[in-house]
Formats: structure tokens, sequence, C-alpha cells
């Protein structure tokens, strides 16, 4: 029996390892790529569970080191870190992730 547990708790340690990785490893973003922006602000007025959390389309200026990057929206630089960054593929696909998950866009 105690085996059986040891193996099951083996299992599940690397299961939970890999996903991890696959998250913490991340995109490594090059000078030119177009980005989200990770919002964590809420408007007042608006419904935070339907407001978007992604702002949209910033540009990399350069990569700091392997974790920090300066983006750029417009005249706005920022420094992030790249846990804060998606890749971007346009409005047509945020249109089709909302229209998959509620049938309208």
């Amino acid at each position: 029996m105690h085996n059986f547990a040891r193996e099951r708790v083996n299992l599940a340690t690397e299961k939970m390892k890999i996903r991890y990785e696959t998250r913490a490893t991340g995109h490594h973003f090059n000078e030119g790529d177009k980005v989200w922006l990770w919002n964590s602000t809420r408007r007042k007025g608006f419904c935070p569970k339907l407001q978007s959390r992604w702002d949209d389309s910033y540009t990399v200026l350069n990569r700091l080191n392997d974790v920090v990057v300066w983006i750029r929206k417009s005249s706005n630089s920022k420094v992030v870190h790249y846990s804060k960054l998606a890749p971007y593929y346009g409005q047509s696909v945020l249109t089709y992730r909302l229209f998959r998950e509620f049938g309208k866009a």
C-alpha cells in the first residue's frame, strides 16, 4: 500500500512539473514582436468579470535580460516582466475566442 501511494505521489508530481514548465518557460519575445500586456486594473462602472484583462498591440523594443522586456505602444513605453505578456495574433483571434465561448462576438 505504501509503495502504491508513493507511485501516485510521484506521478502527480511529474504532471505538475510538466504543467509548470510549459507556462514558466513562456515565450521568448524578440525585438519587433507584437504582444498583449496583462492589465490587472479594474474600470469603475463595468462588470469585472466581463472586462478584458489584456491591452492590445504593444511592440517589443528590447529584451533587457531573460525575463525583463521593454515594450512600447505609440509614445508610451514600459519595462515589464515577460510573464505579463502574451503573443499578439490580432483582433480576429480574440473575436474568435469570444464567438467560440459565448456564441456571439
